[in-house]
């Protein structure tokens, strides 16, 4: 996957990078894979706005992605490499040996007509998932559970990539794209390779109305506000003092909000590296 930089004939295409979709195989998704997905613009079940900036956009269908990756010991073939709106990384459309269509995350390298495999049996090659137990050492992976059969919860978007170091009995100990050092009970699956879509980082909006595509509005700095819409609005001129806060009070840029007695802390040997 590459990018490519427009030539500024417009003033929105000035500071435009976009991705090249050149690994994309297919514009039309599996039908029986998809289903409509209502945009809440922010709003609750009870019409309550509940979150700023969000609204408008252009219409999405939500594709099933198969996080489980349950079906063991029976082959798959890649059939084509898709777009997604709802996510930044790349899905591979995969047809089982006994019929059955599923979608993943579509890991970097990944070609249509590979052949993929799930289970404790499956070999440790990109786009197989496999116990954690079962993958060697070193072994960069995605799409990683915390219980077993529950789906993949971490390392999930475009580009990203964990490690698995070692093993401490019953646990592996991976290495986060983060840098936090977390373990993960063997049970759990994991899939071999990084993510595709690796060059989503290095692309640029250009114009405000893409983030408006996105069903992003236009989102307003507390600091500009008065007094009486954020505890950091108010003040005479580009006033500053104080600690950077939420509209709600809570401190922003630094405190720690995780609960210090959370249950899965234990799991935690070293906290992601401090820029």
């Amino acid at each position: 996957m590459a990018v490519r930089k427009l030539k500024p004939v417009t003033p929105g295409q000035r500071h435009k990078v976009i991705g090249t979709f050149e690994d994309i195989t297919a514009s039309v998704p599996e039908k029986s894979l998809v289903y409509g997905k209502r945009s809440t613009g922010g709003r609750n079940n009870t019409g309550k706005m509940t979150v700023r900036y969000m609204g408008g956009g252009h219409k999405r269908k939500y594709r099933l992605i198969d996080f489980k990756r349950e079906k063991d010991g029976v082959p798959a073939v890649v059939k084509t490499i898709e777009y997604d709106p709802n996510r930044s990384a790349r899905i591979a459309l995969l047809f089982y040996a006994d019929g059955e269509k599923r979608y993943i995350i579509a890991p970097n390298g990944l070609q249509v007509g590979a052949k993929l495999l799930s289970g404790a049996e499956a070999a440790p090659e990109i786009g197989n998932a496999l116990p954690l137990a079962n993958i060697p050492v070193g072994t960069v992976i995605h799409n990683i559970e915390l219980r077993p059969g529950q789906g993949a919860l971490l390392v999930r978007s475009a580009g990203n990539f964990a490690q698995l170091t070692s093993r401490e009995g019953n646990y592996c100990v991976i290495k986060l794209p983060s840098g936090e050092l977390r373990k993960v009970l063997s049970a759990c699956k994991a899939t071999i390779g990084a993510v595709g879509n690796s060059d989503h980082a290095l692309e640029q909006s250009g114009k405000a109305g893409r983030s408006r595509w996105f069903g992003q509005r236009p989102h307003n700095r507390g600091v500009v506000m008065n007094p009486h819409d954020h505890p950091m609005g108010g003040g005479e001129g580009r006033q500053s003092g104080g600690h950077p806060r939420s509209r709600k009070g809570l401190y922003a840029k630094g405190l720690k909000t995780r609960a210090p007695k959370k249950l899965s802390n234990k799991y935690i040997i070293e906290r992601a590296n401090k820029k």
